[in-house]
């Protein structure tokens, strides 16, 4: 086939007719800085507090400048600040001060990486320069990896001795041979196939990665905007009406650069409106709404707490902030619309809030997320957690030890220090009750000398006014320490943040962690008997997985295979006196309390790791088996187990039992354990039985029954999997195949392995459900009445949990700064990747049919069935 047939037709629009701004999307910066010689060191002392000498990756920042014809044509922009941990990674659009219908047909932009130099300096840490426009006058469009020239500042000039693209006769002639075979499919030259260029694409960029490693050279991905109207793609041509080939910019020696004394003044005719709108007028309290702004003010209150509030909406709050401070779920809108530097307006809204008609508790939460910064504000929001009961706030937990980072650091901080004189900037040992139990005798000898300060208030008693725990941090201290449960819980959710590594021991942050855990750790040792014995289980706690670490890493390091590491773990566990010891509250659930593990059923599993199967004996003459990871970060499995639990518990509310079954994961710093449940993967089933049918007809027959199974198994079966239809698509779970689906003999089907969520997914064409063939083979078909009964179920628990989106976002929202993986990845992205999930601007009709449309196309696709394969012979 003719190139030419492949192109139906060429949509553009001239650059001359775009009115708007031009926008680029400073990506990842690859490759590796080479530090300087000790030369270099020796004559600039300065050099070593650059970020090239930083344990983790500087913090670098990048800066934009468009040329024409070597003069300048705009001021430098530059991305704003972000730290880095592992790579550089921006992933933000710059807007430049130039229009599309400005640019000239020759304009190019300079890009420069800077690092910090000393106090008052920046030195370039490489640059690049492209042309905006190609060869043909088409501005570019898509993603792109221009060389970075190392140590020099852009170079704008027309022969620029910076540039972007690479030559012909450079070594990395792959990539420029795919480079232009990725810009040839791209305008439509090639025959497109989706399926094979996903594979295609995929393998370039693999080819890609391999020549930048191999390369000494370092690469800056830059991304174009593109322009999509109507299904259609449209190219910006460069053109200019009525030009001549004459010069339309006269070369300049230099940018003139005028001063603005208006720059970052306040616009008085906004100042003069918001002060009329906002002014307290004698009719406001008893000012009612009629018809047309009662319905409007209905669809604000509506919004879904990530949605923005104009500015109009703002002041029709205010207005009618009277008529509904009577609806309680309208406080958190009334909050937001406030403008807290202003005093009057601010003093107006606290009394106004102290009359509010009260939060329910689970709404109370949105008050604690970053946007709401005001003391009495997050106050409130504490005083209505006290109403949950404990059951109830050991869901929220996580996300409440989250919210710790967005009080006021400064006074948690202080607060310790006037209890105790110590450097919350060192890091805490290992054992951190070890510690502060060890040391208490120190702390008491201190006192007496004057060698420590401790106030007078250090005897904490049991009954404490609970008046006393206003801020966020003292009502977990003094919750957690009236309960078992929540105790066990929030030491280890406070050990992970105090033992991250993506936080600088200095960081204050970290710091306000480590006061929070002395605070309570010296809560517990200080009050009566049942707060003493919880201290000291947990001390226990600490000291029981130190050594289980100690056994496993000896086990793991040895050589041999894994059979002979299986008998080295259970000879280790019989000389290490693991087989009996006194009971232990089992970190992993409180409730089941240990006192042994059986040596002759451990095992360890097939992976890289080798994480361990323990079966541990309790003290009422079970067996509780669990996995013992070490290595893995599995906070964000932790998460979405959380969630799961939350909406199980939700559905059950509404008397809808899906037969969910959110085991317990719990992550102690570099150590992880994960409760095991007896099952089988779906994959293995097909392989032995030849389907679940099958499967469920030799655990659990039942004859004059239908199928042959019990009747109890198949409802189970048909509610789990409408259960985690669901779930698993609100949450946006991707790798799914049927090696991470499991099954147990009673019918109940679950799903593990989290490490891809909110939408990310390794294959390509990935389903909106997991459900394939032989999951709906399982109910009999498509057209029986237990597969209509799925759908049925799969409609009413989309349809519950959905009037639950706001608690849900809410708890999402608590942990974007919490280092989970696929949230730290895009952070600004997550909430709505969460929201559109819910589909809230659709009727409850509307959104049944939204799931229907979803469950026929999981059930029609192909490609993954054709993923599902390849996946069972790479496991071969």
């Amino acid at each position: 086939m003719a190139a030419s047939d492949l192109l139906d037709k060429f949509n553009y629009v001239y650059s001359c007719d775009l009115d708007t701004y031009v926008y680029i999307k400073i990506g990842t910066l690859e490759g590796k800085r080479d530090r300087k010689c000790l030369k270099a060191l020796v004559d600039d002392p300065v050099l070593k507090f650059s970020g090239l000498y930083e344990s983790e990756k500087a913090d670098l920042f990048v800066s934009c400048k468009v040329y024409d014809n070597n003069v300048e044509l705009t001021l430098p922009t530059r991305t704003s600040y972000k730290p880095f941990s592992r790579r550089w990674n921006w992933n933000e659009w710059i807007k430049l001060p130039i229009k599309y219908s400005d640019l000239p047909r020759n304009a190019q932009i300079a890009i420069t990486i800077w690092d910090i130099y000393g106090s008052k300096k920046a030195i370039p840490v490489g640059a690049t320069t492209v042309s905006l426009f190609g060869k043909n006058g088409i501005f570019r469009r898509g993603i792109h990896d221009f060389k970075v020239w190392p140590d020099v500042e852009a170079d704008g000039k027309v022969n620029t001795t910076t540039p972007g693209k690479m030559s012909d006769d450079c070594s990395q002639k792959q990539m420029m041979r795919l480079s232009k075979l990725s810009k040839k499919h791209r305008k439509g030259r090639m025959k497109e196939v989706d399926w094979l260029d996903r594979l295609a694409f995929r393998e370039i960029e693999q080819i890609n990665e391999k020549e930048k490693r191999d390369s000494n050279m370092m690469f800056l991905m830059v991304e174009f905007p593109r322009i999509h109207r109507e299904n259609d793609d449209y190219c910006i041509v460069y053109f200019e009406k009525d030009a001549t080939s004459e010069d339309v910019v006269k070369p300049l020696n230099d940018i003139i650069v005028l001063p603005d004394p208006e720059l970052e003044c306040s616009n008085l005719a906004e100042m003069k409106h918001h002060k009329l709108m906002r002014a307290l007028r004698t009719g406001t309290r008893e000012l009612k709404p009629n018809a047309e702004i009662r319905d409007l003010l209905n669809i604000i209150m509506n919004y879904p707490p990530t949605k923005f509030l104009t500015a109009d909406e703002e002041d029709l709050i205010w207005r009618f902030r009277f008529y509904l401070s009577s609806y309680k779920k309208a406080l958190p809108k009334f909050l937001r619309c406030v403008k807290w530097d202003t005093p009057q307006e601010a003093k107006q809204a606290l009394e106004l809030l102290e009359k509010w008609s009260p939060m329910d508790f689970d709404d109370a939460l949105e008050l604690l997320s970053t946007n709401y910064k005001h003391e009495k504000v997050r106050g409130y929001a504490v005083a209505r957690l006290w109403k949950a009961d404990d059951e109830h706030l050991l869901l929220y937990l996580l996300q409440l030890v989250q919210a710790l980072k967005y009080e006021n650091l400064d006074s948690i901080i202080c607060k310790y220090q006037k209890l105790y004189i110590d450097d919350l900037s060192e890091p805490m040992s290992r054992t951190v009750i070890d510690t502060i139990i060890t040391n208490k005798q120190e702390f008491t000898q201190g006192k007496e000398s004057g060698n420590i300060s401790i106030s007078s208030s250090l005897s904490i008693e049991e009954e404490e006014d609970e008046e006393l725990a206003q801020d966020l941090s003292s009502f977990l201290i003094y919750r957690a320490c009236k309960n078992d449960t929540l105790a066990n819980y929030f030491y280890w959710y406070l050990h992970v943040e105090c033992e991250d590594p993506n936080l600088k021991k200095s960081d204050k942050i970290a710091i306000m962690y480590k006061a929070v855990m002395k605070m309570f750790m010296n809560r517990l040792n200080n009050g009566g008997y049942k707060y003493k014995m919880r201290a000291r289980m947990m001390h226990r706690q600490q000291k029981f997985i130190d050594k289980l670490l100690v056994l496993m890493s000896t086990v793991v390091s040895q050589g041999g295979n894994r059979k002979k590491k299986i008998e080295r773990l259970r000879i280790h566990i019989k000389s290490m006196e693991f087989t009996t010891f006194d009971p232990l509250q089992f970190p992993l659930d409180p409730n089941v309390h240990i006192n042994g593990i059986i040596a002759d059923k451990a095992s360890l599993f097939k992976s890289n790791l080798m994480p361990g199967r323990l079966p541990f004996k309790t003290v009422d003459d079970h067996i509780y088996v669990t996995i013992f990871k070490n290595g893995d970060d599995l906070r964000q499995d932790q998460l979405i187990l959380q969630i799961i639990t939350l909406m199980d518990k939700l559905l059950r509310m509404e008397n809808l039992d899906l037969k969910l079954t959110p085991y317990k994961v719990l992550a102690t710093s570099t150590t992880r354990f994960v409760q095991y449940i007896t099952s089988t993967a779906v994959a293995e089933v097909l392989g032995a039985e030849g389907s679940i049918q099958n499967f469920f007809r030799k655990h659990n027959p039942s004859e004059g029954a239908p199928y042959s199974i019990n009747p109890e198994v198949m409802d189970t079966y048909v509610k789990s999997c409408a259960g985690y239809c669901i779930i698993t698509y609100l949450l946006g779970i991707g790798d799914r195949h049927l090696d991470n689906l499991l099954l147990t003999k009673s019918g109940n089907l679950f799903h593990i392995d989290f490490g891809y969520i909110l939408g990310r997914d390794p294959k390509p064409f990935p389903p909106p459900m997991k459900l394939s063939k032989e999951m709906v083979e399982g109910m009999g078909g498509q057209y029986t009445e237990h597969y209509q009964e799925f759908r049925q179920l799969c409609y009413t628990a989309f349809l519950h949990l959905r009037r639950s989106a706001n608690l849900i976002l809410n708890l999402f929202s608590l942990m974007l700064d919490a280092n989970v993986p696929d949230i730290a990845m895009e952070p600004d992205k997550t909430m709505k990747k969460v929201q559109d999930k819910f589909v809230l601007d659709l009727s409850d009709e509307e959104a049944v049919k939204h799931i229907q449309s979803l469950i026929d196309e999981s059930v029609t696709a192909l490609f993954p069935v054709v993923v599902e394969h390849i996946h069972k012979v790479a496991q071969v």
